[in-house]
């Protein structure tokens, strides 16, 4: 995957690390930035009829009055940079929201999520149920400050034999080809014929490895852990600087209720996290 255009979906009330990092990123790739400045809209309050619609209103016309401010002032900032970029903003309605995301991501070979954005729990999942669901479009999810460079030293490649898995890897394979280390990491894998062959791991290590990618396989026991930990633990122990995986194995509705290895990974990790589903 050549990166020429990517989204960087910011929050309209707090975005000024998530812009730079983004733009850091951009001119590590030489890639086109389109920053999306994104409000959700107020939901209207319970009352009277005709002061609902007198607050409600007020309300709404301020979110929209601010929001136009926020864009016009990342134009200012990104005008200063020698980036190439455009802005975008998206006032919305938070069921609409994920629809309205979806809409540009089709446009992308990225999108980028930082920190900022990332801890606004409804915008990120509406960011989530957008881009992944409703667009081809790979998502990374920046939990820190740090830049993502143009060549992460090590990565580790989460693999289950799924397809959300083998696409991740091949989304991914830039910055694969360009780690001085990937490491593909089965937790608990067993030999099957149908998924991870007789030598769990071997099959997707010769796939990359002729893409030319430096692989070693990783096979890890989660000794009563979650996958998830057991996940975090080995990238912390491997010195990732990227981790790769594919969303959501199961469906949407049992992750909401019940967890899953991509919600807590979203959560709970410090590690850049490159997903495709």
């Amino acid at each position: 995957m050549t990166i020429k255009t990517v989204l960087s979906v910011l929050d309209v009330n707090r975005f000024d690390n998530d812009l730079k990092s983004a733009v850091d990123f951009c001119q590590a790739h030489d890639a086109h930035l389109t920053a999306l400045v994104v409000s959700l809209c107020t939901a209207p309050p319970v009352g009277a009829y005709n002061v609902l619609s007198a607050v409600w209103l007020e309300d709404r016309q301020r979110e929209i009055d601010a929001l136009a401010d926020k864009a016009a002032s990342v134009r200012a900032s990104l005008g200063s940079s020698e980036t190439s970029y455009d802005v975008q903003e998206v006032y919305t309605e938070s069921a609409w929201a994920d629809q309205d995301i979806a809409e540009r991501a089709l446009y992308a070979d990225l999108v980028l999520i930082g920190a900022q954005a990332a801890s606004n729990e409804d915008l990120r999942r509406r960011v989530i149920d957008g881009a992944l669901f409703q667009s081809p479009t790979p998502m990374l999810v920046n939990p820190g400050s740090k830049t993502i460079g143009p060549a992460p030293k090590a990565i580790l490649v989460a693999w289950d034999s799924s397809d959300e898995a083998a696409r991740a890897a091949r989304q991914s394979i830039d910055f694969l080809r360009a780690a001085d280390a990937v490491h593909v990491t089965l937790v608990d894998p067993f030999a099957s014929s149908s998924a991870n062959g007789e030598e769990p791991g071997a099959d997707i290590a010769a796939f990359l490895a002729r893409h030319g990618v430096h692989v070693d396989v990783d096979r890890i026991a989660s000794g009563g852990r979650r996958v998830d930990e057991a996940l975090r633990q080995h990238a912390l122990d491997i010195s990732a600087d990227m981790i790769v995986m594919g969303a959501y194995n199961h469906p949407r509705l049992q992750q909401r209720l019940f967890g899953g290895v991509t919600r807590s990974m979203l959560e709970d990790s410090e590690i850049p996290l490159f997903l495709a589903r």
